[in-house]
């Protein structure tokens, strides 16, 4: 019978690789009693007795395990390939490679739309249950479609007032689901972003977050690829994107193991192609490690992948109070070079510096002449032995622009002229001096006056990590997107350094926290890098917020603590406008409903809900049911370039 079995099964292509039988197809199939694979077995009377029991004529009952035992069994299909034979990558439980499996986005709603995660405060973190569902392909377009925007207001000197209009260099704060505000930007953004910075969720369970961080890889990963993917999108072609991630070994159930940074690579690797891998930055986040691990971490990872990295050219950060350098270097020979008279010495205004030997530091400079100084200047010629990086025709260019000086040490430097001054300077993957997680802590605590131990956000970023990152990728008026904005560093930097900037945050917080960050921005506070920039306030930003639809039930539904409050949300479910089409109402009885737990009430309402409806489509926007007005309407419009 094995031959026989084998011999059916290879008329069906789908079970087939490289020309022999895929057993984990088979198996996988047969759970699920794929009807396919049903009719071919009973196709042959021998293997039709063998798998299937007639419990009744005409009415047959597959014999799963049996089928399962036989097909596993080492002896039948000893040289079977496994699922895939010459592919290696990211897969999911059910062994669908990310790449190959479209309906890999139908679970991610669980992160956002399905689960909330909604906790205020770390000490209150619970771990929460997963309300996945499955979506049809069609389904997944229209929960992805362009949505309305409400609850517009500009934010500028004056305070809040009304939006008029929305501008091309508006910057905006944006409330809701970040992937599906992601998607709903593409109509206006696609292809015009200079630079994404993101600090997700670690998944480590220990984030600071307000929402659920707890998944295993593969759901993170889900979560992550899903939003990366439309990120890529908003991309320009000379685009780059900064991904922060923890090198922690702790893993998102508190066990020492692997980080997710390898995972996260491999994704990225995925999403934008190995090419396009600028590099990876290594920040040193804090100057006092914990000593329970057993190698002391300071180091926090920065992951930088272009879109197109054949348009990526050095980066490179201004020079900040580097104005002068040396001209010597420790590799070269030593050679005489004669030195022009009136170049200036920073020691004393008048005196005479003796011929002979001195050393500063590695590296020594013989004069071969007395030289005198007078009103700070050397009043002859002279010659001196060193290891010179400069020709002598460039030394004498220096002495003739007033370049070159002697140091008090008796060595030698020149100033930078104007247009080195004007030409940044290449980062290394090193990062030490970029601002440290007790920076961000202090300038929040500054910014609203906290004056004891309290955090204001647990795992906000320093503005001066930021501000290089910008510095050292972009340039006025470019546009920087956050969609991960937290405590809102990203958005409060680029308005600093005039960027134009996206903040995407779905939490309740962004109200406390980043629009109270940004109006304070706008005044003139002096904390963070507005010293350096010489910030002075000014500027505006446009905020608002997708429109909720089931949403605000799906919160009612997770909120609910007693059977009397499911119970008023159970009632008026059944006359709402956002159950799934597969709900008949009428069979929504409330003595079968009452006999479930409060898990499972919650369970059965999220899983009654369509999450298409979560949030109201553009396309709906004049569905009176929406009651969306007439202002929201008219801004909207003008939002996706149709006035």
């Amino acid at each position: 019978m094995k031959k026989e079995l084998e011999n059916i099964l290879m008329g069906n292509p789908a079970f087939v690789v490289d020309g022999s039988l895929n057993k984990n197809k088979l198996t996988e199939l047969a759970n699920k009693y794929d009807s396919v694979l049903l009719k071919m077995l009973m196709e042959n009377s021998s293997i039709k007795s063998h798998f299937f029991t007639e419990i009744e004529p005409g009415v047959l009952v597959f014999k799963l395990e049996t089928f399962l035992q036989f097909v596993n069994n080492k002896e039948f299909l000893p040289n079977s390939f496994t699922a895939y034979k010459s592919r290696i990558g990211l897969s999911t439980l059910d062994k669908k490679y990310i790449s190959d499996n479209n309906d890999i986005v139908l679970n991610f709603p669980y992160k956002d739309c399905i689960l909330e995660g909604g906790q205020d405060k770390e000490d209150v973190k619970r771990e929460e249950l997963f309300f996945n569902e499955t979506l049809a392909p069609s389904e997944i377009n229209r929960l992805l479609d362009d949505k309305v925007f409400t609850e517009f207001k500009r934010y500028n000197n004056e305070g809040i007032v009304n939006v008029d209009s929305l501008k091309s260099n508006d910057n905006l704060i944006i409330k809701g689901n970040n992937l599906i505000v992601l998607h709903s930007l593409k109509k206006r953004y696609a292809g015009k972003v200079k630079l994404i910075y993101i600090d997700p969720p670690y998944n480590t369970g220990n984030d600071g977050f307000g929402y659920n961080d707890r998944f295993s890889y593969s759901t993170w990963l889900v979560f992550m690829k899903n939003r990366l993917e439309v990120a890529r999108e908003l991309l320009r072609e000379d685009g780059l994107i900064f991904i922060s991630i923890d090198s922690s070994r702790q893993n998102a159930n508190g066990v020492v193991g692997t980080s997710a940074l390898p995972y996260l690579n491999v994704l990225m690797d995925e999403v934008f192609g190995r090419t396009n891998f600028i590099g990876h930055l290594h920040w040193k986040k804090k100057k006092q490690p914990s000593f329970l691990s057993r190698i002391a971490g300071v180091m926090e990872s920065i992951l930088v992948y272009a879109k197109n990295e054949r348009h990526i050219e050095k980066l490179q950060r201004g020079i900040q109070g580097d104005t002068n350098t040396r001209i010597d270097n420790a590799s070269n020979n030593e050679v005489v070079m004669e030195i022009k008279a009136g170049i200036r010495y920073k020691g004393d205004s008048n005196t005479t510096i003796n011929k002979g030997v001195y050393k500063n530091k590695t590296m020594t400079t013989e004069f071969l002449d007395d030289v005198i100084v007078k009103d700070g200047r050397t009043t002859n010629s002279f010659r001196a032995k060193a290891k010179y990086r400069n020709t002598q025709s460039e030394i004498s260019r220096f002495c003739d622009e007033d370049l070159l000086f002697i140091t008090q040490n008796n060595s030698f430097r020149r100033d930078k002229t104007d247009e080195e001054c004007s030409k940044g300077k290449t980062i290394t993957d090193l990062l030490l001096d970029w601002g440290q997680n007790q920076d961000a802590t202090a300038e929040l605590r500054k910014l609203f006056n906290i004056t004891d131990d309290s955090k204001v956000f647990d795992t906000a970023k320093p503005e001066l990590l930021i501000a290089n990152i910008l510095e050292c990728t972009t340039k006025e008026g470019d546009i920087v997107l956050d969609y991960h904005l937290g405590s809102g560093t990203t958005a409060a930097v680029a308005h600093k350094k005039n960027r134009q900037y996206i903040g995407i945050e779905q939490m309740d917080y962004i109200g406390d926290i980043v629009l109270a960050r940004l109006e304070k921005v706008i005044d003139g506070e002096n904390g963070g890098i507005s010293e350096q920039e010489g910030w002075m306030g000014g500027g505006s930003f446009v905020y608002c917020e997708l429109k909720n639809d089931a949403q605000n039930t799906v919160r009612q539904i997770k909120r609910a603590e007693s059977l009397d409050e499911i119970l008023i949300i159970f009632n008026k479910m059944k006359s709402s406008s956002f159950l799934s089409y597969r709900v008949n109402p009428k069979k929504l009885l409330e003595e079968d409903f009452i006999s479930l737990s409060l898990t499972q009430q919650k369970q059965l309402l999220l899983e009654l809900i369509d999450n298409n409806n979560l949030y109201v489509n553009y396309s709906d926007i004049d569905d009176v049911h929406y009651n969306v007005s007439d202002e929201d309407k008219r801004l909207n419009r003008m939002f996706y370039g149709e006035e």
